[in-house]
């Protein structure tokens, strides 16, 4: 049964999309990481029907990977519980487990996946790496640029894209299931050269 499991889990991949619950931030720059996710389950066609460790998680097989999807309903800023949780319980080496959010030193369009490092002052990935008790795990961080002026980040990630940056935001995020999808199948190095675009300072 050891054996059973431990094979099972060097195949079984988990998947985080992070944001804040509820309608009232759905179309938000912050909800990236949701928008994100949404489409990534609706490509691999699962809609998220369960609710288990304080997420709306499903499942799915990928070409002999097993794939595990998560929107943390905890709000932004505690997403870390909920992410150790599903972690612990699916004993997720934590080379497959990729968190996908939002970023405002990355301009919109720009995708950066990495294997590990800081939060960058994002709240969902402070509370993450609290929890886990560490940074080195994948992530893809989700461009949606800086705010205007002198504009409080705070406030411009709980506004919503505009028109215009949708139509951009549409095509990112079909590069970013490609990228995912890639990571998967392939490996972290391998999404990162296909798929790491745009000429911002990697912070």
């Amino acid at each position: 049964m050891w054996l059973k499991t431990k094979i099972q889990n060097e195949n079984t991949f988990l998947i985080v999309g992070l944001g804040n619950p509820g309608r009232d931030y759905q179309s938000n720059r912050h909800n990236v990481g949701f928008m994100f996710i949404n489409k990534l389950a609706q490509r691999l066609g699962v809609i998220f029907s369960r609710y288990e460790r304080k997420a709306l998680v499903t499942k799915v097989d990928y070409f002999g990977r097993r794939l595990l999807l998560a929107k943390p309903q905890t709000y932004m800023n505690l997403s870390g519980h909920s992410v150790k949780e599903i972690y612990r319980f699916y004993k997720i080496p934590l080379e497959q487990l990729l968190i996908a959010y939002d970023d405002v030193d990355l301009p919109l369009g720009v995708i950066r996946l990495r294997p590990g490092g800081g939060s960058a002052g994002q709240k969902g990935m402070i509370s993450i790496i609290e929890q886990l008790g560490s940074q080195e795990f994948p992530r893809m961080r989700l461009g949606i640029g800086r705010p205007p002026g002198r504009m409080e980040a705070a406030d411009y990630v709980l506004q919503d894209f505009s028109a215009k940056e949708g139509e951009i935001l549409s095509i990112t995020l079909e590069t970013a299931i490609e990228a995912a999808l890639t990571f998967v199948t392939e490996g972290l190095v391998p999404a990162m050269n296909k798929y790491n675009g745009g000429s911002e300072r990697d912070e």
